[in-house]
């Protein structure tokens, strides 16, 4: 090992305690204040993140175990309102036949003139054999939420069926499909 020669440094008096000439000896429980700002942030962060996830996506939802179950604040399912039926004759109708029936559409077509649907141009407009001839349940299609109730009065009409809303009948607002659950009126 070399040997250095001896300069006024290497005198350090006896009475001096310090360890090193730049820092001062660390005090105890120093080191928990930054371990406490970590967890700060890291909760700080996290909790932003979440809350940044769920306004971006609504189908995150989150429930704090701590907080308890809110089960009595949840509203119990109502019934879903049912529209009053009703006649209107100035709804345009189609009826179509879904059965092997020859003439089933004409003779549910007269029998709804009789009941007060009017004719060509308002009431039954168009009869005619539906794309399939083996439905085996009559439907009286709406197009608008609103007739529903000409719907159901068409059901009551008819003494059979069920009301469903759907776009599928173009050029139409209430198309009723005769299925084969539909007995004709004796007479």
């Amino acid at each position: 090992m070399a040997n250095f020669p001896q300069d006024r440094f290497d005198d350090v008096p006896a009475d001096m305690s310090r360890v090193g000439a730049h820092r001062a000896p660390r005090k105890k429980g120093r080191g928990w204040i930054g371990f406490a700002w970590a967890v700060v942030a890291t909760v700080l962060l996290t909790t932003a993140g979440l809350f940044g996830l769920a306004a971006i996506n609504n189908n995150i939802s989150f429930t704090l175990p701590f907080l308890g179950s809110d089960e009595t604040d949840v509203p119990s399912p109502s019934e879903t309102p049912v529209a009053e039926p009703t006649l209107d004759p100035s709804i345009p109708l189609t009826v179509l036949n879904g059965t092997p029936t020859v003439g089933l559409a004409n003779v549910v077509g007269d029998a709804l003139v009789a009941d007060g649907w009017k004719g060509a141009k308002q009431g039954v407009g168009s009869r005619a054999n539906a794309s399939t001839r083996d439905i085996d349940e009559t439907v009286v299609y709406y197009s608008d939420p609103s007739l529903e109730g000409v719907a159901r009065g068409l059901v009551l009409s008819l003494g059979v069926g069920q009301v469903r809303l759907s776009t599928d009948f173009t050029g139409s607002k209430v198309t009723i499909v005769i299925g084969a659950d539909y007995v004709p009126p004796a007479g």
